[in-house]
Formats: C-alpha cells, structure tokens, sequence
C-alpha cells in the first residue's frame, strides 16, 4: 500500500514539476519576447501622448524586483506558493495588456507591478520545485524544468521574426496582433498554474491545520502570517550576517556581471540590431532571429554544463573561464561590427559607421555567444552558492538575484545614454574583476576543502 502510495505520489510531483516548466513556458514565451522588441515598440509609437522608454521601464522592472525579492519569501509562507504563482501571472499579463492600448501611466505602473510580481513568481517557483524534489530527483526537476523554461526564447521570437522580416516600420494593427497573441500565451501560463497538485508537504500541513478545524480561517492565516513573519525576520538577518562573509563579497562583481550582461542581451543588443542601418529591411526580423539564437545558445549551455558537469572543482572554474573568453570574443565582434549609436538613436536608425560593414551572420553568432556565456556564468554561480551555502540556500540565492537585479537595473537606466563601446567596456572590466573574484573563492574553497579531509 506504502509503495502505491510512494508511486502516486512520485507521479504526482512529476506532473506538478512539467506543468510548473510549461506554464512558465507560456508566461516567459510572452514576456522574454516583449523585453526583447520592447524599445523597438516604443520607438515605433508616433503619438504626442505616449512618452515612455522600453529601457527605464525594463529598469523599473529589475530595480522593483530586486528589494520585493527580501518579502517575497513572506508572502509564499501564508498563501502558498500555488496561489502566489497565479497572482503573479495576472500581473506579467497586465504588463503584456498595456501595449495594445499603450499610455505612459499604465506603461509605467505595470513596471512596478510586475517588478513586484517577478519576485512572488519565482520565490514561489523555487519553492515549489523543491517542495516537488527528493535528493535524488532534484537535479532532474531543475533541468526538466530550465529546458522548459529557455525554449521561450524560440517561439515568440519566432513570430516576431516572420511578422518583422521586410518591414521598416511597424504599425499599430502589426504591434495590437502581436501584444494580443502574447497576452494569450501569459494568460494560458497564468491559467496552468491551478491545475497543480497538492504536493504531500502541503497535504500534511492542511491535515495538521484541519485538525484544529474548530479554529477559524481568520485564526489560521493569522498564525501563518505570524509565522512567516519570524521566518522572514531571520533570513534576513542570516542574509546580512552572510554579506558580511568572504566568499559572498568575492563572487558580488560575478553576480554584478551577471546583471550587466542579463540586460545587455536581453533588451539592449536586439534593439542594437533593429536600428542598424546597414541591415536595411532585414533589421527588424533580426530582432527575432537573434532571440532564437540566444535561446540556443543558453539551452546548449545549460544542458552541457548543467547535465554534464558533476559538481568537480576543477571543471566550475574552466566553465567560468570559458564564460568569460566567449562574452569577451562576443563583444569585440559587437565592437566592431554594430554601429556606436545603435542604442540610443531614437527617431532615425543609426548614423555612425561601424569598423566592419555591418554582417548578419556576426551579428547571430555573437547572440549564440552571449547566450552560450550567460549560462556559463549563472550555472557555475548557482553551483558554488549551492555548494559553501547548502545549509543557507535560500539567503544565499537571494544576495545572487538581489546584487544581479540591482546591476541590471542601473545598466537599463545608462543603456539609453551611453554609446555601444561604453557599455562593451564596463562589461568586460567588471567581468575579468568577476572571473578573478570567483577563481579566488574556489581556490580558497578547495584549500578549505582539503584542510577539512585531512
């Protein structure tokens, strides 16, 4: 019987852990692709009412995040991380909503809001998954459930590459068609969120809470609320004790890269290659094509390093490693090949000459490196927290996407100010200052490591 129930239960967990994968799937298929032609949207709106820039709302977004993300932990402790998620997908879907009828307010307010709803969505996430994970299976889940998660990046840019390819401007019923249809996929996202399951640790809490039945709702959200509360007071104490740390204070100029270049592929470099000249009709598809490439780029990554690498020290380092001269030989093709003004022309497309006539086939393969070296980065950066911190985790985790989402936010706020080699070069000073960082925290690591084996 014992067994039966093991079995239903491992099922179960499985289903929960796919529809987690394919319900972000759908929200980030929507949202991924909206940052990415976000700019080039904005850009294409001719009406004196609207006066919103893609980069500060992108900016918005991250800087929002990063400070809802110390009480988030709160909120999935008293309605449950199910709930949390689908509250958080309305809230992607109200951002996506907003383009079909833009204003500046609306544009803006949804920023915050789903800055705010960014945080709740993958706390809980997180907290699902592992609710949903055993020791033995928790490698599978989290791999089953970021291969879901990059093929986001194929499909909207897909659309957005046959809809753009030819066109130099783009019209209001071309931009309604496309927000609509994005708003379809993060609504169905939203929407496969109530089809999970109760996982067995939930179970047992309600069972415990029933038993005290004659107490009242109100009672029983009350005494979670308290104790979520305490939970959250701790942690964040944990949190500052640990960014008084060593090795946390190292790897914070990896984590600070990882931000900067989140928003450099993210949302500056398809806008770079939408409003280069020298592509002439093709730019704007480009967006598109580029998206996909990246996708490539980041799943190739992750399933090599993710899958392949068991957690040996000697690999975490040449993976960074390989991180760093891929970005490095990314940019330098960038430098060279995208005009300087591409990403901060407003009203016309580029005017600078670039050193190299502009190639699309440079352009794609620099988008396969950077999404190829950002995996480099996170994976190996998720491993060594994973490893020093196990008993800390999720504080830990938290000083990753705090310090990752502070740096994306302020490089979103100067992408719309500073010339391309400005923004190329900051990347490439604070990523040797990163990979320098982390090969000191794994030397010092395993130094400790063979000092504890003896």
């Amino acid at each position: 019987m014992t067994s039966k129930y093991n079995n239903t239960m491992a099922d179960r967990r499985t289903f929960n852990v796919v529809i987690l994968g394919v319900g972000f799937l759908f929200i980030f298929t929507a949202f991924t692709t909206c940052g990415n032609i976000e700019q080039t949207v904005v850009k294409s709106l001719r009406n004196d009412t609207f006066s919103g820039s893609g980069y500060h709302s992108l900016g918005i977004i991250y800087g929002v995040f990063s400070f809802a993300n110390l009480l988030a932990p709160a909120v999935v402790a008293v309605i449950g991380p199910k709930m949390t998620m689908f509250l958080s997908g309305l809230l992607y879907s109200g951002y996506i909503a907003v383009f079909i009828i833009p204003s500046t307010w609306s544009f803006y307010l949804t920023s915050v809001l789903i800055g705010i709803g960014a945080a709740m969505l993958w706390t809980a996430q997180g907290h699902f998954l592992v609710e949903n994970s055993e020791a033995s299976t928790i490698n599978r889940n989290t791999g089953m459930f970021w291969a879901l998660l990059q093929c986001s990046m194929l499909f909207g840019n897909l659309y957005i590459y046959l809809d753009w390819n030819g066109r130099t401007e783009i019209s209001d019923g071309s931009r309604k068609t496309i927000f609509l249809s994005l708003l379809v996929s993060s609504v169905l996202g939203t929407l496969s969120f109530l089809v999970l399951r109760k996982s067995r640790h939930e179970e047992e809490l309600l069972s415990e809470e029933e038993g005290q039945s004659l107490l009242s709702t109100r009672v029983i959200y009350k005494h979670r609320a308290n104790t979520a509360m305490q939970d959250a007071k701790s942690e964040f104490k944990t949190i500052l004790q640990l960014l008084k740390t060593k090795t946390i204070l190292l790897l914070s100029p990896c984590m600070a890269y990882s931000g900067l270049e989140l928003s450099f592929y993210s949302g500056v470099y398809g806008t770079c290659l939408g409003a280069t000249t020298q592509f002439g009709d093709s730019a704007k598809g480009l967006i598109g094509i580029s998206g996909i490439v990246l996708g490539v780029g980041e799943i190739v990554g992750g399933g090599l390093f993710g899958l392949l690498c068991k957690n040996n020290r000697f690999r975490r380092t040449s993976v960074v490693f390989l991180g760093m001269v891929v970005h490095f030989v990314a940019v330098y093709l960038i430098f060279l090949n995208i005009p300087d003004d591409a990403p901060v022309v407003f009203d016309t497309t580029t005017q600078i000459k670039p050193f190299l006539a502009p190639s699309v086939s440079i352009a794609l393969l620099c988008s396969f490196l950077l999404g190829l070296g950002d995996s480099c980065f996170n994976t190996q950066l998720y491993s060594i927290l994973g490893c020093v911190y196990a008993e800390h985790s999720t504080p830990a985790f938290a000083i990753f996407k705090f310090i990752q989402s502070v740096f994306a936010a302020v490089a979103f706020f100067y992408s719309g100010y500073l010339l391309l080699k400005w923004q190329l070069l900051l990347m490439v000073v604070l990523g040797f200052t990163g990979t320098l960082c982390f090969f000191t925290v794994e030397r010092t690591q395993s130094f400790s490591g063979d000092v504890q084996e003896y």
